[in-house]
């Protein structure tokens, strides 16, 4: 019998390409299930295989627990009982019961057999996986061999993969025996059909995609930055050229247009905009907007937006159709972008230095003339007026030193005022309110005063109510009231 089971470990490592310690294992947890059909379904079995004789023995365990936890007598022992037996042992340990051969019969044959084969096949398959993941193909390219509910099955050599529909670029109709190329998305290793999970409309697919069709990009000439698309319609890819001697927008297109042509038809004829990255933020989402002209632009690095000046004429070509441009202008650039025309930002800026002016005049007890000289030198917060450098603010013509000194401390005063303030009012806020995203202790307090003093009490609120309240902007309002709410639809779920 020890000499069989050695032969049959080797013959099924060597046929199925795993390696023999694979196959020992799989054969001491087949006999294990085998004795269990013998001595007892519900009882615990470890068999245990010399790996240089093929002698095995059997036995039977039970996991120490403590007394009052022992819930199935045919896996547990207390500790008292198990103590009893020897002395030291512990909570956690295992008692064993070496068993006699067992002999399995037909029966117990034929299941052991079942669990050695499907251990091998789980072995072999994680084999032929981690064989491929070591070629870090990131790009794969096979044919498609079955449909499954819109899904499609691929087989790329000895692996198969799984395209979800909704990974599949829209209106392409992809059917058997196709080639087809993707990107690959993630490795599921607990799925029990295909564990490669692929993707034809993640912005990464084209990255991919210019990569091969550009050996600048390969040999480190050129960089794709970002991209962004919406999937068989538009795309837009942000490259670097890392060598001045190489134009990254002309190389990526190809001699008459071969390479980007290229890309295109593999992505149905997904028209892609190739754009200048720049370190600039500014400069970056000007490029982004092409062809639209852009006539200023505003940044506001706190919210990671940008305010977008765009003349009438352009205005529709940068937001293009149901407003696809600036879409994807903003998820190339990672910038919240806002567009309007010339009017609508005069009248935003009339309307932010109304409500500083109106701010300075109100918390630092000075008249108009006075604000406006602080909002045309850049002024704009209490802070701004207390903690700017001394030797700023002395540079100012229409200040002399007594008048800075002076507007530092009443800024100064009414900042610690309202902390003691808002220290006061927190104290009356929940900590689940303070733990939203977003939330700082200054708008906490500022919401505690209107009686919003719980996460609930938030997500109660309608945008404009908590803007009213606040004086927060839109975006941020939406972001804070979504966030309130998460835990309602996961509470569902």
């Amino acid at each position: 019998m020890s000499k069989e089971i050695l032969l049959m470990v080797d013959a099924l490592a060597r046929e199925k390409n795993v390696s023999r310690d694979i196959v020992f294992t799989a054969l001491e947890l087949a006999l294990a299930s085998a004795t269990k059909k013998k001595v007892n379904e519900e009882a615990d079995i470890r068999v245990e295989i010399d790996r240089d004789t093929g002698d095995f023995e059997g036995f039977r365990r039970w996991l120490v627990v403590a007394d009052d936890m022992v819930e199935n007598a045919e896996q547990q022992i207390g500790l008292t009982a198990a103590q009893a037996q020897i002395e030291d042992i512990t909570e956690e340990d295992y008692i064993e019961e070496s068993l006699e051969p067992v002999d399995f019969g037909r029966i117990g044959a034929q299941a052991a057999k079942q669990v050695i084969l499907q251990k091998i096949r789980d072995a072999e398959r994680e084999q032929i996986l981690n064989d491929f993941l070591e070629r870090d193909e990131q790009l794969v390219t096979g044919t498609i061999k079955r449909m499954e509910r819109g899904n499609a099955i691929v087989e790329a050599g000895r692996v198969e993969a799984l395209l979800p529909r909704d990974q599949m670029i829209p209106k392409e109709n992809l059917r058997p025996g196709d080639r087809v190329r993707a990107w690959l998305m993630k490795v599921d290793r607990t799925a029990r059909g295909p564990q490669l999970i692929l993707s034809r409309t993640a912005p990464d697919f084209i990255a991919k995609l210019f990569e091969l069709e550009v050996p600048e990009i390969e040999e480190g000439l050129l960089e794709i930055k970002s991209a962004a698309r919406d999937p068989g319609v538009r795309a837009k890819i942000a490259v670097k050229s890392n060598d001045p001697r190489v134009d990254p927008i002309g190389t990526c297109v190809g001699m008459r247009g071969s390479r980007v042509t290229a890309v295109t038809n593999e992505l149905s004829g997904e028209r892609v905009d190739i754009v200048l990255w720049s370190a600039d933020p500014a400069q970056f989402v000007i490029g982004a907007l092409a062809p639209a002209e852009v006539s200023s632009i505003v940044v506001d690095e706190e919210r990671h937006a940008m305010d977008v000046v765009i003349d009438e004429a352009n205005l529709a070509i940068a937001i293009g159709r149901s407003g696809q441009n600036v879409r994807l202008a903003s998820e190339l650039t990672g910038w919240t972008i806002n567009l309007m025309t010339i009017e609508q930002s005069q009248q935003k800026q009339e309307s932010e230095t109304t409500a500083i002016r109106a701010l300075f005049m109100e918390k630092l007890d000075v008249d108009e003339e006075v604000a406006d000289i602080l909002i045309q030198e850049g002024f704009s917060t209490l802070e701004e007026v207390a903690y700017v450098p001394l030797a700023e603010m002395l540079e100012i013509e229409s200040f002399d030193e007594a008048t800075v000194n002076e507007l530092r401390d009443r800024a100064r005063n009414v900042l610690l005022t309202e902390a003691i303030v808002d220290e006061e009012e927190l104290q009356n806020v929940d900590d689940d309110l303070l733990g939203i995203e977003g939330m700082d202790k200054h708008l906490a307090a500022s919401l505690s005063r209107h009686n919003i003093k719980t996460r609930d009490d938030l997500a109660d609120l309608a945008g404009d109510e908590l803007m009213e309240m606040t004086g927060i902007d839109e975006e941020r309002a939406k972001q804070l009231i979504t966030l309130a709410r998460a835990h309602w639809f996961a509470e569902e779920q």
